[in-house]
């Protein structure tokens, strides 16, 4: 298998075009299992690997991926972001002070009661970030 044919399969069936820089940035999102990164640490992961791409491509091919569905954002600050490959329903850890952010196991959390969505509107999605210091 050529060394981008799972990464230009992916890109191509979210329907976004398979340009050098998504193809790079997207090898070293996809190509070692779920992770949680922020646009600034996957900036230093390209430069790192001999990928010319600036800071403000990095954001926007993250968006991209996340407005096609391969890529979970997830805000813990404003302003503060990370994005998450595994993009099935699941809630997270975030360490305040080292600012890792790590899932909590499925079965830890039980939402048991929703409120009814305003007027016009669908509940899309909940997110559960539970917060941690150091005791």
């Amino acid at each position: 298998m050529r060394p981008y044919t799972q990464v230009l399969d992916r890109l191509r069936t979210a329907g976004l075009r398979p340009t050098r820089q998504r193809l790079a940035l997207a090898k070293l999102l996809f190509e070692n299992g779920d992770r949680h990164i922020t646009a600034e640490q996957l900036h230093t992961e390209a430069l790192g690997a001999t990928i010319r791409v600036s800071l403000a491509t990095v954001y926007n091919t993250l968006h991209q991926f996340t407005t096609a569905g391969l890529l979970r954002e997830i805000v813990v600050d404003a302003g503060r972001s990370y994005f998450d490959t595994n993009t099935t329903a699941h809630h997270h850890f975030f360490y305040e002070d080292s600012g890792c952010l790590a899932d909590i196991d499925d079965e830890a959390l039980a939402i048991t009661h929703m409120p009814i969505a305003p007027e016009g509107s669908v509940i899309k999605q909940v997110d559960v970030v539970v917060r941690l210091a150091r005791a």
